[in-house]
């Protein structure tokens, strides 16, 4: 069996990484050209989001064919050359699954639309309440109602993400073969990753009711016939293999429910994304909201999750960025001020812990979040319906874009930089998605803040090789209560890693007990440069610092 807890997985957001014929769209040619680059890196996989047909009003998360390839990022030719080129340099890739939804442009939708009943039981239809009303009052992730009018029919189809992404009947085994079917597509073209998007809510009842507080996650979020479902998946399809590292995204769920999904004794996935870590800046759980992080209720939850599966024998993916999360040093740092001590810090944060560590495209380089002024700007379709919802709730025009700025799923999706010319080296032409402003400071080429922030990445990338106490270690915090570091001891065998990080720009200090300092001390990583452990440890801003202690 293939471990994966030594393995460090880069995102790469295919449409904004790297565009090589002009349209302003990335396309798999450009993650080819970048394989050198990916390389350097030292890491071993590249989870590469859907590029497969799709309308693209979820950027390809509205898939229309799971075995296909959309135009816009290249062909067939390109695909097998990247599994191949890739290869050759020691680097597998895990693909996308939208296993939950498909686009209503999909041939399933279409044919269900035309009236061939064996589709429409593709889909979750009802008929609207004797009143007249919807058939249930959930709401859509993405604002409004889940459910729109089915045709020219009495009927609602349950979508609850964008109108256009139409939820599937999991109850019905043939739509549970064509899925399949598709992911051992994937698979028998070389694929050795699998990221399954919001797997976790498609255990919808049979019976759909009301939910008392309107919004309905707890009639179809970590239901017990998931489980079923993952562990079916499982022997049908990556089961069969023991080399593929499968990925769940879990909307919402719990530490309970993340062991049964990662536990390797269930025979679910290797491991799973939560999100709790990063509301910490939603005011009253609200995402369109501004507020500074809550640093205390960021280490319970990291703690929470880091404690509760290493007891439970399940895995996490560690992570601060993705394609929907606005960039963690524009949330939890200051990259004005301390642009390479800010990313440093929260890197070694993630990678340090007990878990598969996923980089997101431009974090190693120190990315930020663009800051756009003009809504039109933004593409997002989450981001246009908020700021809609938010000009209907008659809020001011700055605070609206204020969230914007910070909240828009558009934040990280910004081009790849990767150099100071015109349109940071992404395209030669407009790209689908503005540059922000910095990407002449904030460029792979460049040789001040890029150059350190990558060399750190690859430094941590290989500790995690290097050392098993930190690919297998367990996990216990230090000081929790401390009001701005978060420390945390590993533990393997007769050894310790203790990891330091100081998430403020005032100094920190911290008290060593007599316990670690009687032990061999090494310094083992650090953003400062060497330091020696000692009983009362001054921590600069942003400091990050990691010891090996042997008895």
């Amino acid at each position: 069996m293939t471990t994966f807890h030594d393995k460090v997985i880069y995102q790469a957001y295919p449409k904004s990484f790297k565009d090589t014929d002009g349209d302003g769209i990335g396309d798999l040619k450009g993650i080819i050209e970048k394989l050198p680059y990916l390389e350097d890196l030292g890491i071993d996989m590249i989870w590469l989001n859907p590029f497969y047909n799709s309308p693209q009003n979820d950027n390809g998360y509205d898939v229309a064919d799971y075995t296909s390839i959309d135009p816009l990022f290249g062909t067939w030719e390109d695909f097998d050359k990247l599994v191949e080129e890739a290869g050759k340099r020691g680097i597998s890739l895990m693909l996308d699954m939208v296993l939950n939804h498909t686009s209503t442009e999909h041939e399933w939708f279409q044919k269900a639309l035309a009236g061939d009943k064996k589709y429409q039981d593709y889909y979750i239809l009802r008929e609207g309440k004797p009143d007249g009303s919807l058939p249930t009052n959930w709401e859509s992730k993405f604002g409004g109602p889940a459910w729109s009018k089915f045709a020219e029919t009495d009927q609602y189809y349950l979508h609850l993400y964008d109108k256009t992404q139409a939820d599937l009947n999991w109850r019905n085994p043939e739509v549970r073969r064509e899925l399949y079917k598709a992911v051992n597509f994937w698979l028998e073209k070389g694929v050795k990753g699998l990221r399954f998007d919001v797997i976790n809510v498609i255990g919808k009842a049979e019976e759909l009711e009301d939910a008392a507080d309107g919004v309905g996650k707890s009639h179809y979020t970590d239901t017990p016939i998931v489980h079923d479902y993952i562990q079916e998946l499982n022997q049908e399809t990556f089961g069969r293999y023991d080399d593929v590292i499968t990925v769940g995204e879990m909307s919402s769920t719990t530490v309970k429910n993340g062991i049964k999904y990662s536990s390797p004794k269930r025979h679910e996935l290797s491991m799973i994304f939560s999100f709790h870590h990063l509301k910490v800046d939603y005011k009253d759980g609200e995402k369109w909201t501004t507020m500074p992080f809550d640093f205390l209720e960021l280490k319970k939850l990291l703690d929470e999750w880091q404690r509760g599966m290493d007891v439970g024998d399940g895995w996490n993916a560690v992570f601060w960025n993705n394609h929907d999360q606005p960039r963690a040093n524009s949330r939890f740092g200051d990259t004005e001020n301390y642009p390479v001590e800010t990313a440093t810090m929260l890197a070694q944060t993630i990678h340090l812990l007990r878990g598969t560590p996923f980089i997101y495209q431009g974090e190693e380089i120190g990315m930020t979040n663009p800051r756009f002024d003009d809504i039109d700007d933004y593409v997002d379709v989450e981001t246009h319906n908020a700021y809609e919802e938010m000009k209907r709730k008659g809020l001011p025009e700055q605070e609206i874009m204020e969230a914007i700025k910070e909240k828009s799923r558009d934040n990280p999706r910004t081009p790849m930089q990767w150099d100071s010319s015109k349109n940071a080296g992404f395209t030669t032409g407009t790209p689908w998605l503005k540059v922000p402003d910095n990407y002449t400071t904030i460029n792979t080429q460049n040789e001040t803040i890029s150059k350190q922030i990558r060399d750190y990445y690859k430094q941590l990338i290989q500790l995690r090789k290097d050392h098993k106490i930190i690919q297998e270690g367990s996990y216990e915090p230090f000081e929790l209560g401390h009001e701005s570091v978060y420390a945390y001891i590993r533990e393997l065998d007769d050894q310790k890693l203790l990891v330091m990080n100081h998430f403020y720009s005032e100094e920190a200090l911290m008290d060593i007990p007599k316990a670690l300092l009687d032990m061999k001390a090494e310094f083992l990583i650090g953003n400062k440069g060497e330091r020696k452990l000692e009983s009362l440890f001054k921590l600069d801003p942003y400091e990050t610092v990691a010891f090996l202690l042997k008895k």
